[in-house]
C-alpha cells in the first residue's frame, strides 16, 4: 500500500529489471537511517517509486554515497528504472511514461519490499508493478498464465468470494462474468401464507410462517473488471 494518502490516481504499469531492484533491496537492508515519507520518520528498509524524470525504484536508505533529498526532477543512473522509461538510456522515455502514467508525478514510498523479495529468490528476471491509485501491486503472473472461459474465485464484498468465467485479460485487469453463484433469498413474515413446516426445513429458514419476499441473482450481474491478482484457481485458498 502507499505509506501515505495522494488524491490523484495512479494507473500506471511498470516493469523493472530484478537484478537492479535487488541492488535498491541490498542498499535499502545495508543501512541504518532511512528517508522520511510524508508522515515523519521511517525506521525500515523500502522502496520509494518515482515518476518524474523517468520511472524508477531507489531504496530508502541514507548512507554515505545518498546525500540528496530524493526528487522528481533528479535522477541516479544507479536507480532501478523501468524499462523504456530511462532517461539516460531510452530516448521516447516521456513517451513511455505519459502512456503509463499520464501526467501524473510524484514520489510514493511502497511497502511492496519483502513481496519483491521473494519474486527475486525465485528467480524472477523481471518485477511488474501496477498501481490504481490506492495501492502499488506487484503482479507475479501475466494474463497470458491464465484461460480465457476458465472458471475462477474472486473476493465478493460481501466477505466471500464469487465464481467466474474469465472474459478477457491484459496484465493489469480481468474482465469477469458470476457464473455457477447460488442466488441469496430475503423472507419476510406472512401470517396470511404460513409455509409448510416441511417446506420451510427443506429451505432451511426453521419458520412456518416465512415467505419469499426477494431473490438476488449473483449471476444475472453484467461483466465486470477487477484486478489481474483477484483471480483465483477454485483450490486456492486465499482469503477474500
Amino acid at each position: 500500500m502507499l505509506s501515505y494518502p495522494t488524491e490523484r490516481h495512479l494507473h500506471g504499469y511498470s516493469q523493472f529489471s530484478a537484478s537492479a531492484v535487488a541492488a535498491q533491496i541490498a542498499h535499502a537492508r545495508a543501512c541504518k537511517t532511512f528517508l522520511p515519507n510524508w508522515n515523519g520518520p521511517v525506521d525500515r528498509p523500502a522502496l520509494i517509486l518515482i515518476v518524474g524524470n523517468g520511472v524508477h525504484l531507489r531504496s530508502n536508505g541514507i548512507d554515505g554515497t545518498t546525500t540528496r533529498i530524493v526528487t522528481t526532477e533528479q535522477a541516479d543512473p544507479s536507480f532501478a528504472f523501468a524499462n523504456g522509461m530511462n532517461p539516460f538510456r531510452d530516448t521516447d522515455w516521456m513517451a513511455q511514461r505519459r502512456m503509463a502514467f499520464r501526467d501524473l508525478t510524484g514520489q510514493f514510498y511502497t511497502d511492496i519490499l519483502d513481496d519483491v523479495q521473494v519474486l527475486i529468490d525465485r528467480g524472477r528476471g523481471a518485477i511488474r508493478l501496477a498501481t490504481d491509485g490506492h495501492s502499488i501491486r506487484v503482479f507475479v503472473r501475466r494474463a497470458s498464465d491464465y484461460l480465457i472461459g476458465g472458471t475462477y474465485e474472486v473476493p465478493s464484498g460481501l466477505g466471500g468470494t464469487f465464481r467466474v468465467i474469465l472474459k478477457d485479460a491484459c496484465d493489469t485487469f480481468a474482465i469477469v462474468q458470476n457464473c455457477g453463484n447460488s442466488a441469496f433469498w430475503e423472507y419476510e413474515q406472512d401470517e396470511a401464507a404460513p409455509m409448510s413446516r416441511e417446506r420451510a426445513a427443506r429451505q432451511g429458514i426453521g419458520a412456518s410462517t416465512y415467505s419469499h419476499k426477494r431473490c438476488e441473482d449473483f449471476d444475472a450481474m453484467q461483466p465486470y473488471r477487477v484486478p489481474l491478482d483477484a483471480l483465483m484457481e477454485l483450490d486456492d485458498r486465499r482469503a477474500a
